[in-house]
Protein backbone atom coordinates (compact mmCIF):
# COMPACT_ATOMS: atom_id res chain seq x y z
CA UNK A 1 0.00 0.00 0.00
CA UNK A 2 1.41 3.42 -1.29
CA UNK A 3 2.61 5.49 2.01
CA UNK A 4 -0.38 8.19 2.61
CA UNK A 5 1.90 10.73 3.53
CA UNK A 6 3.53 10.91 -0.19
CA UNK A 7 0.46 11.62 -1.34
CA UNK A 8 -0.45 15.80 -1.98
CA UNK A 9 -2.66 16.62 0.97
CA UNK A 10 -5.91 18.55 0.77
CA UNK A 11 -7.01 21.42 2.70
CA UNK A 12 -8.38 19.42 6.41
CA UNK A 13 -12.45 19.31 6.52
CA UNK A 14 -13.15 20.08 9.94
CA UNK A 15 -16.72 19.62 10.65
CA UNK A 16 -17.74 22.93 12.38
CA UNK A 17 -20.50 21.47 14.53
CA UNK A 18 -21.24 18.80 16.78
CA UNK A 19 -23.07 16.54 14.77
CA UNK A 20 -24.87 14.59 17.40
CA UNK A 21 -26.12 17.86 19.06
CA UNK A 22 -28.44 19.53 16.33
CA UNK A 23 -32.00 19.31 15.51
CA UNK A 24 -33.50 16.27 13.57
CA UNK A 25 -36.73 14.95 12.83
CA UNK A 26 -37.58 11.68 11.95
CA UNK A 27 -37.07 10.32 8.45
CA UNK A 28 -39.67 7.96 8.44
CA UNK A 29 -42.27 8.82 6.44
CA UNK A 30 -44.21 7.06 4.03
CA UNK A 31 -41.74 4.01 4.57
CA UNK A 32 -41.96 0.75 6.01
CA UNK A 33 -39.54 -1.33 7.91
CA UNK A 34 -38.37 -4.41 6.34
CA UNK A 35 -39.66 -7.73 7.70
CA UNK A 36 -36.73 -9.50 9.83
CA UNK A 37 -38.00 -12.78 8.22
CA UNK A 38 -37.08 -11.48 4.73
CA UNK A 39 -34.13 -10.19 5.80
CA UNK A 40 -31.99 -13.49 5.52
CA UNK A 41 -29.05 -14.35 3.29
CA UNK A 42 -30.71 -16.06 0.77
CA UNK A 43 -33.38 -13.45 0.14
CA UNK A 44 -30.45 -10.74 0.04
CA UNK A 45 -27.95 -12.94 -1.95
CA UNK A 46 -31.55 -12.67 -4.72
CA UNK A 47 -31.49 -8.82 -3.86
CA UNK A 48 -28.49 -7.76 -3.84
CA UNK A 49 -26.44 -9.68 -6.95
CA UNK A 50 -28.62 -8.10 -9.32
CA UNK A 51 -27.44 -5.07 -11.19
CA UNK A 52 -30.06 -2.14 -10.62
CA UNK A 53 -31.13 0.05 -11.70
CA UNK A 54 -31.60 0.70 -7.56
CA UNK A 55 -33.26 3.50 -6.16
CA UNK A 56 -31.20 6.25 -4.05
CA UNK A 57 -32.20 8.83 -1.45
CA UNK A 58 -31.83 12.36 -3.26
CA UNK A 59 -29.83 13.48 -0.60
CA UNK A 60 -26.88 11.36 -1.25
CA UNK A 61 -26.30 13.30 -4.84
CA UNK A 62 -26.75 17.49 -3.18
CA UNK A 63 -24.52 16.41 0.23
CA UNK A 64 -22.49 19.93 1.46
CA UNK A 65 -18.79 20.03 -0.12
CA UNK A 66 -16.41 21.71 2.43
CA UNK A 67 -14.41 24.67 1.00
CA UNK A 68 -10.97 23.35 -1.27
CA UNK A 69 -12.47 19.96 -2.14
CA UNK A 70 -14.71 20.57 -4.76
CA UNK A 71 -13.54 19.59 -8.47
CA UNK A 72 -12.65 16.10 -8.92
CA UNK A 73 -13.59 14.00 -6.44
CA UNK A 74 -10.83 11.03 -5.22
CA UNK A 75 -11.77 7.40 -5.84
CA UNK A 76 -12.92 5.16 -3.08
CA UNK A 77 -14.29 2.23 -2.19
CA UNK A 78 -15.95 0.32 1.05
CA UNK A 79 -16.80 -3.03 2.00
CA UNK A 80 -20.49 -3.40 3.38
CA UNK A 81 -19.67 -6.63 5.40
CA UNK A 82 -23.44 -7.92 6.19
CA UNK A 83 -22.07 -10.95 8.50
CA UNK A 84 -24.63 -14.20 8.98
CA UNK A 85 -25.06 -14.94 12.48
CA UNK A 86 -27.23 -17.20 13.81
CA UNK A 87 -29.64 -14.70 15.76
CA UNK A 88 -29.60 -12.63 12.32
CA UNK A 89 -27.46 -10.29 10.31
CA UNK A 90 -25.84 -7.64 11.17
CA UNK A 91 -23.30 -5.01 9.35
CA UNK A 92 -19.97 -4.81 10.53
CA UNK A 93 -18.53 -0.99 11.18
CA UNK A 94 -15.56 0.54 12.21
CA UNK A 95 -14.92 3.83 14.58
CA UNK A 96 -12.05 5.31 13.17
CA UNK A 97 -9.31 7.01 15.70
CA UNK A 98 -9.21 10.22 16.27
CA UNK A 99 -5.80 11.47 14.77
CA UNK A 100 -6.66 10.48 11.55
CA UNK A 101 -6.51 13.47 8.74
CA UNK A 102 -10.26 12.49 7.23
CA UNK A 103 -13.07 11.26 8.70
CA UNK A 104 -11.45 11.62 12.07
CA UNK A 105 -13.73 9.73 15.16
CA UNK A 106 -15.79 8.68 12.98
CA UNK A 107 -18.58 5.54 12.32
CA UNK A 108 -17.42 4.21 9.13
CA UNK A 109 -17.23 0.89 6.86
CA UNK A 110 -13.68 -0.87 6.29
CA UNK A 111 -12.66 1.03 3.05
CA UNK A 112 -10.37 3.69 1.63
CA UNK A 113 -9.10 5.19 -1.55
CA UNK A 114 -8.19 3.10 -5.23
CA UNK A 115 -4.86 2.52 -5.78
CA UNK A 116 -3.17 1.87 -9.28
CA UNK A 117 -2.60 -1.40 -8.36
CA UNK A 118 -5.78 -1.89 -7.51
CA UNK A 119 -7.87 -3.93 -10.38
CA UNK A 120 -11.18 -3.00 -9.48
CA UNK A 121 -12.85 -0.63 -6.46
CA UNK A 122 -14.30 -4.53 -5.54
CA UNK A 123 -10.63 -4.95 -4.91
CA UNK A 124 -10.01 -1.89 -3.32
CA UNK A 125 -12.46 -3.04 -0.62
CA UNK A 126 -11.21 -6.33 0.10
CA UNK A 127 -7.77 -5.29 0.26
CA UNK A 128 -8.24 -2.23 2.74
CA UNK A 129 -11.50 -4.89 4.59
CA UNK A 130 -8.35 -6.90 5.82
CA UNK A 131 -5.65 -4.39 6.13
CA UNK A 132 -8.11 -2.42 8.47
CA UNK A 133 -9.69 -5.20 10.33
CA UNK A 134 -7.95 -8.25 9.31
CA UNK A 135 -11.01 -9.72 7.73
CA UNK A 136 -9.79 -12.20 5.18
CA UNK A 137 -11.56 -12.22 2.02
CA UNK A 138 -11.85 -16.34 2.26
CA UNK A 139 -14.66 -15.29 4.60
CA UNK A 140 -16.33 -12.26 1.84
CA UNK A 141 -18.60 -13.23 -0.74
CA UNK A 142 -19.18 -10.30 -2.94
CA UNK A 143 -22.36 -10.32 -3.91
CA UNK A 144 -22.45 -6.59 -6.09
CA UNK A 145 -22.05 -2.83 -5.62
CA UNK A 146 -24.13 0.32 -4.91
CA UNK A 147 -23.94 3.70 -7.12
CA UNK A 148 -21.11 5.91 -6.37
CA UNK A 149 -22.18 8.24 -3.16
CA UNK A 150 -20.12 11.24 -3.22
CA UNK A 151 -18.86 12.75 0.05
CA UNK A 152 -18.71 16.40 1.42
CA UNK A 153 -14.98 15.63 1.78
CA UNK A 154 -14.92 14.67 -1.62
CA UNK A 155 -14.61 11.35 -1.94
CA UNK A 156 -16.38 9.35 -4.59
CA UNK A 157 -16.89 5.83 -2.35
CA UNK A 158 -18.22 3.05 -4.11
CA UNK A 159 -19.68 0.55 -1.73
CA UNK A 160 -19.23 -3.19 -2.26
CA UNK A 161 -22.40 -5.16 -0.76
CA UNK A 162 -21.06 -8.89 0.42
CA UNK A 163 -22.15 -11.59 2.71
CA UNK A 164 -19.48 -12.51 5.45
CA UNK A 165 -19.52 -16.25 7.07
CA UNK A 166 -18.84 -16.28 10.59
CA UNK A 167 -15.60 -17.90 11.73
CA UNK A 168 -13.22 -15.18 10.63
CA UNK A 169 -10.28 -13.30 13.07
CA UNK A 170 -10.31 -9.88 13.42
CA UNK A 171 -7.13 -7.97 13.95
CA UNK A 172 -7.65 -4.29 13.74
CA UNK A 173 -4.69 -2.26 12.27
CA UNK A 174 -4.53 0.33 15.51
CA UNK A 175 -3.24 3.39 13.87
CA UNK A 176 -6.57 3.15 11.80
CA UNK A 177 -9.27 1.73 13.62
CA UNK A 178 -10.50 2.09 17.18
CA UNK A 179 -13.10 -0.32 17.77
CA UNK A 180 -15.16 -2.98 15.50
CA UNK A 181 -18.33 -3.48 16.00
CA UNK A 182 -21.53 -4.79 14.40
CA UNK A 183 -25.06 -3.41 13.95
CA UNK A 184 -28.32 -6.00 13.43
CA UNK A 185 -29.73 -5.52 9.83
CA UNK A 186 -33.30 -5.39 11.47
CA UNK A 187 -32.36 -2.17 13.33
CA UNK A 188 -30.59 -0.64 10.17
CA UNK A 189 -33.41 -1.58 7.66
CA UNK A 190 -36.03 0.31 9.79
CA UNK A 191 -36.57 4.00 8.41
CA UNK A 192 -37.83 4.72 12.58
CA UNK A 193 -34.68 4.56 13.01
CA UNK A 194 -33.12 6.83 11.23
CA UNK A 195 -33.16 10.55 11.74
CA UNK A 196 -32.95 13.93 9.40
CA UNK A 197 -30.19 16.79 10.84
CA UNK A 198 -29.65 19.64 9.88
CA UNK A 199 -26.16 21.50 10.83
CA UNK A 200 -25.11 25.06 10.29
CA UNK A 201 -22.71 25.95 8.03
CA UNK A 202 -20.40 29.15 8.07
CA UNK A 203 -21.77 30.69 5.22
CA UNK A 204 -25.09 30.82 6.87
CA UNK A 205 -26.56 27.72 4.87
CA UNK A 206 -27.71 24.52 6.73
CA UNK A 207 -26.41 20.80 6.01
CA UNK A 208 -28.67 18.22 5.89
CA UNK A 209 -27.54 14.51 6.77
CA UNK A 210 -28.75 11.58 8.26
CA UNK A 211 -27.73 9.55 11.05
CA UNK A 212 -29.23 6.33 12.43
CA UNK A 213 -27.78 6.42 16.63
CA UNK A 214 -27.38 2.82 18.42
CA UNK A 215 -26.31 2.30 21.35
CA UNK A 216 -23.26 4.68 21.87
CA UNK A 217 -22.31 4.94 18.46
CA UNK A 218 -23.26 7.98 16.52
CA UNK A 219 -23.70 6.62 12.66
CA UNK A 220 -24.14 9.55 10.63
CA UNK A 221 -22.65 11.12 7.37
CA UNK A 222 -21.76 9.10 4.57
CA UNK A 223 -22.14 6.09 6.70
CA UNK A 224 -25.47 6.42 7.36
CA UNK A 225 -26.63 8.08 3.68
CA UNK A 226 -24.79 4.48 2.46
CA UNK A 227 -27.25 2.47 5.00
CA UNK A 228 -30.01 4.36 3.75
CA UNK A 229 -29.40 3.70 0.18
CA UNK A 230 -29.19 0.08 1.20
CA UNK A 231 -32.61 0.29 2.69
CA UNK A 232 -34.27 1.63 -0.50
CA UNK A 233 -32.28 -1.62 -2.11
CA UNK A 234 -33.94 -4.14 0.00
CA UNK A 235 -37.61 -2.68 0.06
CA UNK A 236 -37.32 -1.92 -3.35
CA UNK A 237 -35.97 -5.25 -4.09
CA UNK A 238 -38.09 -6.93 -2.23
CA UNK A 239 -41.45 -5.36 -3.09
CA UNK A 240 -40.85 -6.12 -6.61
CA UNK A 241 -40.05 -9.39 -6.17
CA UNK A 242 -36.61 -9.57 -7.23
CA UNK A 243 -35.46 -11.72 -3.99
CA UNK A 244 -38.72 -14.01 -4.17
CA UNK A 245 -40.25 -12.21 -1.58
CA UNK A 246 -42.48 -9.71 -0.46
CA UNK A 247 -41.78 -6.58 2.42
CA UNK A 248 -44.34 -5.68 4.83
CA UNK A 249 -44.82 -5.10 8.44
Amino acid sequence: MPDPSSRPRRPPAVVQFDPAAQPWQPADAGLTAIAPDLLVPQRLRGVLSHAGPWPQDPLGSTEYRHPGREGAPVLAAVLIPMVVRPEGVSIMLTQRTAHLYDHAGQISFPGGRVETSDASPIATALREAEEETGLSAEYVDVLGSMPAYLTSTGFSITPVLSLVRPGFTLKPDVFEVAEIFEVPLTFLTDPANHRLYRGPLPDGRERLYYAMPWHQYFIWGATAGMLRNLYHMLRHGLTTDIGGASIGR
